[in-house]
Formats: C-alpha cells, structure tokens, sequence
C-alpha cells in the first residue's frame, strides 16, 4: 500500500469520472446554505506535475483529461471540471493536475470542513505543501479507513465521505464495505462515494454482491470503461459507488457517461454502467 503513487495515474480516465462525480456531489450539498463536511480516505499528494518523471512514465493522462482539454462540446458537468482543473494551468498550458482535495477546496464555504488523510509519508508532506494553512482543513498522516470512523457522525450533519484506495491488496475490496458499514452506521444520512477499478471482473461482482447484502439501501453505481474486460491487462473500466447520492445524479451521468465512452473510449470500445445497486 505505501509503495502506490497517484502521480503515475493522475488524470487518466478514471480520475476523469471520479471528479467530475465527486463534484456534482458537492455542488449538491452546497445547494443548501447549512455548512457541510468532507473526509477524503485517501487524499495523496493533491496536485500532480504532468510533465513529471512519474506522469512521463505512463502518460494515462493521455487517456483521460487530454481528450477533453481544448474541446468546445463539453456536456455541463464535463465542463465544470475542465475548468475547475484550468484554473491551475496558466495560459491554457497543461501542466498540472488537482487530485481531489485541492477540487474539493474549490467548493468549500467559510463554514464547511475537510479532513483529509494520507498514510504515505511522501504523500503526506506534499498534501500539506499543496493545500497550506487553512482553517477549514485538517490534515492526518493516517490510515484514512481506519481513523475516519471516529469523525462520524460530524457536527454538521451534512457531508460526504469519499473513499479512493489503490486496491493493491485484494482485501481492500471486503475492507472498504465493512467500513462502510461501520460508518453508515454511525452516520446514515451522510453521502459515501467509493472508487473502484475494474480489473479482475469476478472481484468487482464479489463487491456489488457484498453491497446488496450489507443492509444498506440507495446505493448506485456509474462505471465507465475505455476497452472491454480483459483480465490482466491492467484496468479498462473504473467506476463509483454512491451511497445516498443525490437524487439528480443518476440522470446527470445517464448523459455524461454515453458522451464520455464515446470520447475517451479506445478503437470505439468504450462503455458505461448506469445502475441502482439496492432502491431506497
């Protein structure tokens, strides 16, 4: 777990739906003028150099938010995340990426919180040069899953738990649903969004089984794949569990997905999953 780097994957296709997912959340919860919370799992470095050795390696933003950058057809919320991550770039030059803390920081209002949580000690020291002082946000060089449950329920009663780990152990896939069990518990009616990579299908069926079964209910899933499975070939597909999404989402990514399995997808095998794992 302490030897996985986002830098090597930050904007590929799956940060590409996990963003832009994670801020329709949030744009939901600021609907309202009652302060909100936000606990991010696995926060990582929060800003990536895209001309980096790391980001050179593997060029997967070449798969995601290069694809997008200079389009004028953005769908909505495809656009509000392209430009959120312009913000960071200057003179439409693309050289860095803002993982999901410095996009959650965008949101935030002078009474939301964040916590975040990182256990890499590199990491960690980025994420803190990243974000610098601000009263809203605390830092943690911790175990997000395991020290997260103690924040919940937050005062606020408002937030959004985001869980995004790097599934290198094959246990983090029953890890994450037991947890999120213990925090649904703790706190009901807050939103929880999980990531997930597709890269052994078995493994991602074990886990929406895992999910029905948990007790839990308004569960939905939006996945997004360039290429078709093929085991062992690394990940063609990532998708995001919301539990308690907003009542809109569904519909929003009903749209979005299509547009982007279009775009993204290699050789036109791109593909896309719009589902409701358990109703309400």
């Amino acid at each position: 777990m302490l030897s996985y780097r986002h830098a090597f994957h930050a904007g590929n296709f799956a940060d590409v739906l996990k963003h832009i997912v994670l801020l329709e959340v949030l744009a939901y919860l600021a609907q309202k003028e009652k302060p909100f919370c936000v606990i991010d799992t696995h926060a990582g470095a929060g800003k990536y150099s895209l001309d980096s050795d790391y980001a050179l390696k593997t060029r997967e933003f070449d798969t995601g938010i290069s694809q997008l950058w200079q389009r004028d057809d953005l769908p909505p919320s495809v656009a509000n995340y392209v430009d959120l991550q312009k913000r960071f770039n200057a003179n439409g030059q693309f050289k860095h990426y803002a993982g999901s803390p410095l996009l959650i920081k965008q949101v935030l209002r002078e009474k939301d919180k964040l916590h975040l949580f990182e256990l890499h000690s590199t990491e960690v020291g980025l994420l803190k040069t990243t974000m610098k002082q601000d009263k809203r946000i605390r830092i943690e060089h911790a175990d997000g899953l395991k020290n997260s449950l103690g924040l919940l329920p937050p005062t606020e009663r408002r937030g959004l738990v985001l869980i995004d780990p790097s599934y290198e152990m094959k246990s983090d896939y029953a890890d994450v649903v037991k947890t999120l069990i213990q925090m649904h518990k703790r706190f009901a009616t807050g939103t929880y969004a999980l990531w997930y990579p597709v890269i052994e299908r078995g493994r991602n069926q074990a886990l929406e089984t895992a999910f029905k079964k948990s007790g839990m209910t308004n569960i939905q899933l939006f996945e997004l794949g360039i290429n078709a499975d093929n085991s062992g070939r690394g990940m063609n597909a990532s998708g995001m569990i919301i539990i308690n999404p907003p009542w809109n989402l569904a519909a929003t990514m009903q749209t979005v997905l299509p547009w982007l399995a279009g775009i993204l997808g290699e050789n036109g095998a791109g593909n896309f999953r719009v589902e409701t794992l358990v109703p309400e």
